[in-house]
């Protein structure tokens, strides 16, 4: 989010500054470098034939020649077995669920392809929605499991407008008759998208600081100062905040007391994501997901079912995700535990997976991951404007109704880029001299 704001108002003329915590770009976006040198996405991610905003960042940027496509599949595990799950004529074929529950899922997908008014579901929870469209036992049966797996349990006041946005965002990429689905990636993950932006950024003499933690906003007189690092104090004319909304209020000690108190408003999702590097290929399926309590995993995702294994070092690389709360005790679990814990189900759903075409096992966790809004009389998101004059905030929690993703993070950008320039073209013309 921050470096593809960063470029945006680099590319309109702006002298930006970009403060990285960490010694790569991208956050959660960002990659590692396995120990054969190779370098791949930290965390799992797809790009779909439908995500016009990402897919025009990456023509601007000279990098579209970059991506590639595939046709995949996505399967569910449930009743001790993997089904295929990726279009509506497999749906109505489900074996694991009676024929009238089947035709009720399918009628589930078509209401959200015809739904058009998402504010409508604000009110409403993503089990009132499920359960007056499929039924009780459709839910009990097939979407709890997938829900207490998402949500670490707590999926009670989620608003139905998540369920919707899921639902339109996959279906459209689905084509023709046979409804295809394709999914794709730049070669060299998303560290090529982030090259390119920063790139760019310096191109037009802006900067880029890694390993250069932001310690504090500072504000004076009224409006924000500019920020405080480990060597000191840097002033700016502005200064975009791009974190989850609680880091933002603790960089900002001195905000006025009901701005910081909105900013500490909503739940997040934090998420534990074990990285499986194979040697072979573990599924037919680029997602499977879990319905099926006895698994303590979200689902499987095998990036290379999309990804040629020759453009990550030959490896067939496979996420297992769990979601969690950000205080969960699965947060401090040890790394021999978790690869015990998580082998062990993988086996489960796998029965053929063979421990010794694993070669490597990287376990990654982030607090602060998917920010949740509940159901009914929500908080209002705290804007891009912001209270403190000279401060703008442009972060994931804005985005809702969609689902964070390559594609929502780009648009939100291009949008909240585009409002800066306005507050930065009205500062310049209101300080201008007057005849």
């Amino acid at each position: 989010m921050g470096l593809t704001v960063g470029y945006l108002l680099a590319r309109a003329g702006v002298d930006v500054h970009v403060f990285e915590h960490s010694a790569v770009l991208g956050g959660l976006a960002g990659p590692i470098t396995l120990d054969d040198g190779t370098k791949v996405d930290r965390f799992y991610h797809a790009i779909l034939s439908t995500d016009h905003h990402l897919l025009a960042l990456c023509q601007e940027l000279d990098i579209a020649d970059r991506l590639r496509f595939r046709a995949t599949r996505t399967g569910v595990f449930i009743r001790g077995g993997i089904h295929q799950m990726s279009n509506i004529w497999q749906f109505l074929r489900f074996p694991p669920l009676r024929p009238s529950d089947r035709v009720r899922l399918g009628l589930t997908i078509v209401s959200a392809q015809r739904t058009r008014d998402w504010r409508a579901l604000e009110t409403t929870s993503i089990e009132d929605y499920l359960v007056a469209r499929g039924g009780r036992r459709l839910f009990n049966e097939f979407w709890q499991p997938m829900l207490n797996a998402k949500f670490d349990g707590e999926y009670d006041q989620v608003p139905a407008t998540w369920m919707w946005s899921r639902f339109v965002r996959t279906t459209a990429s689905r084509r023709g008759v046979r409804q295809e689905e394709l999914t794709g990636h730049l070669i060299g993950g998303y560290a090529t998208l982030m090259q390119a932006m920063a790139g760019q950024i310096i191109k037009r003499r802006g900067l880029i600081h890694l390993q250069s933690p932001v310690h504090e906003v500072v504000l004076a007189e009224g409006r924000c100062a500019g920020v405080r690092l480990s060597d000191g104090f840097r002033p700016f004319d502005h200064v975009v905040i791009t974190t989850p909304m609680p880091l933002a209020a603790r960089l900002l000690p001195d905000a006025p007391a009901k701005y910081r108190e909105a900013l500490t408003a909503f739940r997040y999702l934090g998420i534990l994501c074990p990285l499986l590097v194979l040697s072979q290929r573990l599924s037919e399926f680029w997602v499977t997901n879990v319905a099926d309590r006895s698994v303590p995993l979200t689902g499987v995702i095998e990036t290379t079912a999309y990804i040629d294994p020759k453009y990550v070092g030959g490896h067939h690389l496979v996420y297992a995700p769990k979601y969690t709360a950000p205080d969960s005790d699965w947060m401090r679990t040890s790394d021999e535990e978790i690869r015990a814990t998580w082998i062990q189900a993988l086996r489960t759903i796998f029965p053929n997976m063979d421990a010794r075409h694993i070669r490597g096992f990287l376990v990654h966790r982030e607090r602060l991951v998917e920010p949740l809004r509940s159901a009914g009389g929500a908080a209002e998101v705290p804007g891009v404007e912001t209270p403190i004059r000279d401060l703008s905030l442009v972060t994931t929690a804005q985005i809702y109704p969609a689902l964070t993703n390559g594609e929502s993070v780009t648009k939100h950008a291009r949008d909240a880029a585009t409002r800066i320039l306005s507050v930065l073209a009205t500062r310049r013309h209101a300080e201008s001299p007057v005849a």
